[in-house]
């Protein structure tokens, strides 16, 4: 009497990007803005950053409420009902409260009432860790779509008075809807995560958590803000970027002459230019809209996968190579067939 065959691994679906979607608040704050708030320069900002302004928050405009707009657009794009929805994940450090997740209010917002919600925090990289567990639960048919949202209010923790941060982030949100991909057009091809916890006090908000919970006798030294040691960030940044972009172009099978565009993370044109010289990328082939939204964390490569979506920069058959570095220290990477 023979044994049966032993059964192999189960076989994973194919997971496309079926929509994309944005929001940015009204407001816009310039370089020449915050040179009346604190001792800085258009120029100096310009110079070493890229930015020449960023979008700020109205009052009572939350991170949920930004986030649910962006989710608006790209269900409507995917031709998704919110009620339909099966899993929100949505990717921020600048929650509307520690718990509940941003996520449970967004799934209110949109009434996306037979969701499961939860939020992912990896700050700059946290959309595209988003983007793998949700196409990790459509792939092994767990869920049969997803809305991943990457989205901030980084207003609401910089230090004003600091002007080696506080000219670097804006607020804002960007989605993405997942789905099944049917006869295999366009999917995500493959993806790269990483996390150096050693180097955690490089960039991080140290109060405001238990280790350091904001109290009347340390309220005023700003604890609950956004702290970063520049240099270190940025050669971490670099190095990190460069590695989990090459990891996943090489687990798609393909070349760097086969990216047909870079969606970096949008904290710096001089680490952008950095990588996309160690990559070997012209910078025709590079997004970057860090001019106008300067750093957004998680929300900013989903913000610049949308604006290139709607501004014809995608093509059927296209590869898109999504990269980001952010606080933990975390990076992430993921190369989409479009």
């Amino acid at each position: 009497m023979s044994d049966s065959p032993a059964a192999g691994p189960p076989t994973l679906r194919a997971v496309r990007v079926a929509g994309t979607g944005s929001y940015l608040p009204e407001k816009v704050l310039t370089n020449h803005d915050l040179e009346r708030m604190v001792e800085t320069s258009d120029e100096w900002i310009a110079t070493r950053t890229g930015i020449r302004e960023r979008r700020v928050a109205a009052e009572g405009e939350l991170t949920s409420h930004m986030a649910a707009k962006a989710a608006e657009k790209a269900l409507e794009q995917a031709g998704l009902a919110p009620e339909d929805v099966q899993l929100i994940i949505v990717g921020t450090i600048t929650p509307d409260t520690i718990t509940p997740a941003t996520a449970c209010y967004v799934q209110q917002h949109l009434g996306a009432t037979r969701s499961v919600a939860f939020d992912v925090s990896a700050a700059c990289s946290g959309f595209l860790y988003a983007l793998e567990l949700a196409r990790h639960s459509i792939a092994t048919g767990a869920f049969q779509n997803a809305l991943i949202i990457g989205a901030e209010k980084l207003s609401a923790f910089v230090n004003w008075t600091d002007r080696n941060t506080c000219v670097l982030f804006g607020d804002g949100a960007g989605a993405a809807v997942l789905l099944p991909s049917e006869n295999g057009h366009g999917k995500v091809l493959s993806s790269h995560l990483g996390t150096d916890g050693a180097q955690a006090e490089l960039l991080n908000i140290p109060g405001g958590g238990a280790a350091c919970p904001i109290t009347i006798d340390n309220v005023d030294q700003k604890l609950a803000t956004l702290a970063m040691q520049g240099r270190e960030v940025f050669k971490h940044a670099v190095n990190a970027m460069r590695r989990a972009a090459e990891v996943a172009i090489e687990k798609a099978g393909l070349t760097t002459d086969d990216i047909n565009l870079v969606i970096p993370h949008q904290a710096n044109l001089r680490i952008i230019d950095a990588i996309a010289e160690r990559l070997g990328v012209g910078k025709d082939r590079v997004f970057v809209n860090l001019d106008k939204y300067g750093n957004t964390s998680a929300a900013a490569v989903a913000i610049a996968l949308d604006e290139a979506n709607r501004s014809g920069r995608l093509h059927s058959g296209d590869h898109l190579l999504l990269v980001a570095f952010g606080a933990g220290l975390t990076w992430a990477s993921a190369v989409i067939e479009w």
